[in-house]
Parts: C-alpha cells; sequence; structure tokens
C-alpha cells in the first residue's frame, strides 16, 4: 500500500549498487545461514550472473537453483521454468503455487515463433455479475479476500502440463524433483519470508492448517530457521505419479473444493470465512488457452506479450506505440520521465475501458496494439501540462485524434505479491513465466493435508462496474476468468531473443515491465541496472507512485512543476530478466534489493556482465 512518506531505504543505495555490480567491484554476500540442515544447502544469492548453458532469473536462490539443475542435466527452458516455479511454491508460496494462476510466454528457437498460455483462474460456472454483491451491496473487500468466495479455479498445474507437453523435453515428475526435495528437506527463512508471514500472522492464525505450516509455535517462524513442508512435498510426490488429474479429477481436487465450500476456520476464531461455490465440476471443465501472443514493433524490435484475458500485453504495446515517436534516448529525465507518465497514464485509461476476457467480452486486441491508435492517443502529451486522471478512454475502433471524452474508468486494487520467473537454455529457447495466487498468502486458507494456499484471485473482478452507466468488461460471469496485469514479455531482434523480463505488483507490473524495458533500449542502461533504477507508477491515478530514490530527488520537483501529483511507495515491483549477448553469452539479471535481492544464475559463468 502506499505511503505518505517513504518509511522504507534502501539498505544499498539501488544505483550505487548496481555500478558496482556492473563494474564488477561488489560482492553479494550468500543468504545468511542459520542454525538447522537446510542453512549449510542455501545457494548465495546475487542479482546477476553471465555466462553460457542457460540462464534462470528469479526472487529466490533455491528456485532458481532448481532450474540451474534441470539444466545442467540436459533440460531446457521450459523443463527449468516449471522446476523454478514448482521451488517457488516452496519458497515462496505466498505469491504463488498449485492453488494459482499465471501466464506463460515461450519462444521457440526452431521455429522462432513466440506462444502464450493463459492459465488464469476461472470462477466457478455457477457466478454471476453479482457474485461479490450481497443485499444488492458489495461485501466488503477485506471479508472477500480471506474467504471461499474469492477463490478461482486453479490453472498453474494446468499451465505446467501443458507446457511440457507442448514444448518441454521432461516429465512433470522428473522437473518436480528438485522442489520435491526442497519441501521435504526445508529452506532457511529470510527476513522478506519472516515479515511477509508476520504481515499475515492474524488471518493465518484463524486457520488452523495455514497457522500449522506456517506459524510454528504460534508465531512467525524466526530468520535463519529451517521451515518444512511434508505435505507438498507429499503433493507434489501424488502429481509426479498421477500427473495434474490428481488435481483436477482426484483426491487433491476433492480436498480443494472441500476447503473451498467449507473454509477450515479455527472454532475459537471470530472470523466468518464465507463459502465460495466451486465444484468438481469446475476442476473437471478447466483448460488453459494456448494463444497468440500480442506483438507490437519497437525501435526496430520486436515486443511480445500476453494478450488478454491480461491486460499486460496491450496495455505495455499501447504505452511502446504512444512513445515510439518521442526520441527518449536524447531527452533530458525530466522530459523522459513526464513522457513515459502520461504514456502510461493514457494506455490504462484505454486498459480499463476495454479489456476483460475475451471467451465473455469484444476486446479489440488489434485496435489496442495498432499504431494508429497510439498515435490518435499520442497528441494528448504535452511537455508543458500534464493530463489530469481518471482520463477518459479513447476508441480503439474508431480512432479520433486527441478524443478524450466521456466516462472515465478508474484503476481498481490489485494484490502485489506476485512472482515472476525468466529462463533460458543453451538452445536459445526462453521462457518468461509469471505466476500468482493474488495478495500475499492469497486467501490466506491453506489445503489440509496438502501444503498450499488458496488464491483469492476472484478480487480482480470488479464487484460492481467502475464507472456507473459505462460496460464495465470486468465483472464476474460464470467460468470467466478476471482481468489481470501480469505481463511477462520476450522481445526479438531480428526473429532472435534480445531479452525477457516480468515482474510482480499487482497492476504496477505493466509499468514495472515498461519502465524497465525503456531504460535498457532507450536509455542505454544495462538489464540489471534498468531494473534496479527506482521507479514511477502511473495508473490513470489522481498521483502517480515514486520509489524512495525518485521521491527524494531534484527531479520530483521538476515534475511538480509542470504539475504531477506525487505519492510514496516503498517499493514497486520485483523484476527478472534474461539477456542474450551479441557473442551468444547469456545475462540473468533479477533486483539488488527489492524482496530482499533476487537470484540470477547461469549454468557455466563466463566473463562479467555489460556496462553501459
Amino acid at each position: 500500500m502506499a505511503l505518505a512518506r517513504p518509511t522504507i531505504h534502501r539498505s544499498l543505495p539501488v544505483l550505487a549498487a548496481t555500478a558496482a555490480l556492473v563494474a564488477g567491484t561488489l560482492t553479494v554476500p550468500a543468504a545468511a545461514a542459520g542454525p538447522g540442515p537446510a542453512a549449510a544447502r542455501a545457494p548465495g544469492k546475487a542479482p546477476v550472473a553471465v555466462g553460457h548453458g542457460g540462464a534462470v532469473a528469479s526472487v529466490d536462490a533455491d528456485a532458481s537453483a532448481a532450474g540451474i539443475e534441470v539444466l545442467r542435466k540436459g533440460g531446457n527452458a521450459v523443463d527449468a521454468a516449471v522446476a523454478t516455479a514448482a521451488a517457488l511454491g516452496v519458497t515462496e508460496p505466498y505469491s504463488g503455487g498449485i492453488g494459482g494462476g499465471g501466464y506463460l510466454v515461450y519462444y521457440d528457437a526452431k521455429t522462432r515463433n513466440v506462444s502464450t498460455i493463459d492459465g488464469r483462474e476461472r470462477a466457478p460456472l455457477s457466478a454471476t455479475k453479482d457474485l461479490f454483491l450481497e443485499k444488492g451491496r458489495p461485501v466488503p473487500f477485506a471479508d472477500a479476500v480471506t474467504s471461499g468466495l474469492s477463490v478461482g479455479t486453479p490453472g498453474v498445474p494446468a499451465t505446467w502440463d501443458t507446457a511440457l507437453r507442448a514444448w518441454g523435453s521432461r516429465s512433470l515428475g522428473d522437473v518436480l524433483k528438485p522442489a520435491q526435495k526442497l519441501a521435504r528437506d526445508g529452506f532457511t527463512v529470510d527476513a522478506t519470508f519472516r515479515k511477509q508471514t508476520a504481515d499475515n500472522e492474524a488471518r493465518f492464525k484463524d486457520f488452523p492448517a495455514t497457522a500449522k505450516l506456517f506459524l510454528p509455535g504460534g508465531k512467525p517462524p524466526a530468520v535463519g530457521s529451517t521451515l518444512k513442508n511434508p505435505d507438498l512435498a507429499r503433493t507434489y510426490g501424488l502429481l509426479a505419479r498421477q500427473g495434474v488429474d490428481a488435481i483436477y479429477r482426484g483426491a487433491v481436487g476433492r480436498d480443494i473444493v472441500r476447503t473451498v465450500r467449507k473454509p477450515p476456520v479455527d472454532p475459537a476464531s471470530h472470523r466468518v470465512a464465507r463459502p465460495g461455490d466451486l465444484t468438481e465440476r469446475d476442476l473437471r471443465a478447466y483448460g488453459v488457452r494456448k494463444q497468440a501472443p500480442t506483438r507490437v514493433a519497437y525501435r526496430g524490435l520486436d515486443v511480445y506479450g500476453v494478450a488478454p484475458s491480461s491486460s499486460g500485453g496491450t496495455t505495455v504495446g499501447e504505452a511502446l506505440n504512444i512513445l515510439e515517436n518521442s526520441d527518449l534516448k536524447r531527452l533530458d529525465r525530466t522530459t523522459y520521465l513526464h513522457r513515459y507518465i502520461e504514456a502510461s497514464r493514457i494506455a490504462f485509461a484505454d486498459r480499463n475501458r476495454w479489456v476483460g476476457d475475451p471467451a465473455f467480452e469484444k476486446v479489440p486486441v488489434d485496435g489496442l496494439t495498432s499504431q494508429r491508435f497510439a498515435d490518435s492517443r499520442a497528441c494528448l502529451i504535452k511537455d508543458g501540462a500534464v493530463l489530469t486522471s481518471p482520463l477518459p478512454p479513447g476508441d480503439p475502433r474508431h480512432p479520433k485524434p486527441c478524443a478524450h471524452r466521456g466516462a472515465a474508468a478508474p484503476t481498481p486494487y490489485e494484490g502485489e505479491h506476485t512472482t515472476h520467473l525468466t529462463v533460458a537454455d543453451k538452445w536459445g529457447n526462453v521462457v518468461a513465466y509469471t505466476l500468482t495466487i493474488e495478495q500475499t498468502g492469497g486467501s490466506g486458507i491453506t489445503v489440509p493435508g496438502r501444503g498450499f494456499l488458496l488464491n483469492n484471485e476472484l478480487t480482480d473482478f470488479s464487484f460492481t462496474p467502475v464507472s456507473p452507466g459505462v460496460h464495465d468488461p470486468n465483472l464476474p460471469g460464470p467460468g470467466k476468468r478476471p482481468r489481470s496485469s501480469l505481463s511477462p514479455t520476450i522481445v526479438l531482434k531480428d526473429g532472435r531473443p534480445a531479452f525477457a523480463l516480468g515482474s510482480p505488483g499487482g497492476s504496477t507490473i505493466i509499468t514495472t515491465v515498461l519502465q524497465t524495458l525503456l531504460n535498457h533500449v532507450d536509455r542505454g542502461m544495462p538489464l540489471v541496472e534498468a531494473i534496479a533504477a527506482p521507479r514511477a507508477s502511473q495508473r490513470n491515478a489522481a498521483a502517480t507512485e515514486l520509489e524512495p530514490g525518485l521521491w527524494d530527488s531534484p527531479l520530483r520537483g521538476r515534475l511538480e512543476a509542470k504539475g504531477h501529483v506525487f505519492k510514496a511507495n516503498p517499493e514497486i515491483g520485483a523484476a527478472t530478466g534474461v539477456q542474450r549477448l551479441p557473442d551468444g553469452r547469456w545475462v540473468a539479471a533479477a533486483e539488488t534489493s527489492r524482496r530482499g535481492g533476487g537470484s540470477a544464475m547461469v549454468v557455466r559463468p563466463a566473463g562479467k556482465p555489460p556496462v553501459r
């Protein structure tokens, strides 16, 4: 949540740290070692790595190591991506796992094609537009997020299965082995994990299965202690033997349905956890969508993202098209940030009006990603003035220059604690994969005996129309996917990978991916520095959110003089990426400090990262 003033400052100044990294003078220490057997095995954590044989970047060292293990044994990028994601289900269980959903983008080096999988959760088949209404009034948001009502049909298991069958070289059982071992033997708790647990302690205590797993001894685990999840290890073992039918047609699925329909609340608790209407029929009916990516051309590059039900590809694409005719490379920082902020404001105005689940809504994807529509919107940007929010949308079906009349659709809240991983292999295949259970800890409800939390993704629907009297494409419906902001992105040059990236962060995912891409392509920053640079996030709101590095900068005053309004946000996103160098080496890049820093690894290290 944004704060009036920043209350969290980096322990290491971001830009100074990245400058040292790219110069090769900064050594990033291994994760703090604590007592217990897991501490001795904890791999070191570094935000950048360069070398051959493939690369993995994620928020967690154990997860990146799981992917590298698969690559070293001859697996490809898809195999390693699933292995990394499964390990994140152990070490980052509050951000992703088999109780959630996500979107995967894949580049095939043989065919030079980019494909995507929409593994977004779905509403129950019984859902109506009134899913979150009681007696005509919206359910309080705080009550909705911790309930069975907010749980959508999980899509992560089906995504793994589909990706492996289509493009993988290993079985699901093989790639789950590192994560299964990690869950059984345990991992070392770090400060980020402990803080996330402490922030959720009050609601975790209300669910016995969640409390038993994440509050050992009745309190958050100590930093440096070992946390084991034998239930999840057994669940992964069951998936290895039976495949994902164990979830969609088997015993695990029956346990999910039972948990959603009657959330297992501690009898001593005062919490009233609303039940959901998920059924075994919903699980059997679930399917991912393999669909074409979005694509826009930018500075001679081809930028591929995910199409709706996510808004990531269309919104990043529209903003890039709006900026295509701006020479961002030569602009001073104030004007550059001004134009970036305004392009993001405009793209979000259009996103909020037009993007929903295309199985239910007529989403004008071609129009939203067309240069013609972007040009009709770009003329709204003036270097000496600021647009006001919420800005009304344009009409991508009938573009009119500088049109901005009508009812505006502001951006609703989305949970921010998703997770992203980026993987490449020695053959040149690339995966960008963002997965989530919505807000930190999802619904807060662990499936008893199964070791994973359930999502609360259905709160990404609009509870009521965001603009009264205007059609809202993101209202609930039977089997409908809620709109997402997940933005895994792969960028090609002349048909071959240039780089790939993605981030968690709710609706700030879009601005994080956009700003990181601009930092790298237009401002010439090495990928790790482009990720580490301080962020601004404008999402068609009255105020633009700023991280400390911009909040405390003279740039803020210069932008305020133009009319910008700001509020502080201590941390926006937690990106990872990979980059292919001209000599064939891979760069893996992650955060230097956000969420405690990320983990970048390569199979065979060789040399230092590039500098400007």
